[in-house]
């Protein structure tokens, strides 16, 4: 293996391993159950009254 074969390799295959392991990880994150409660609760974080008061 010669720096001109890992070369091709990644612009061919790892460019498309990259964008499928993108698309799959995007997919997982939209479309897995209960994936709205999960965001929904991680968006009102910043509203939440703090519980320690000053510690």
């Amino acid at each position: 293996m010669n720096y001109h074969f890992m070369r091709e390799f990644a612009d061919s295959w790892g460019l498309a391993f990259m964008f499928a392991f993108f698309l799959g990880a995007a997919l997982f994150a939209l479309f897995r159950p209960n994936a709205k409660k999960f965001a929904d609760d991680a968006a009102q974080i910043p509203f939440r009254e703090d519980e320690t008061h000053g510690l």
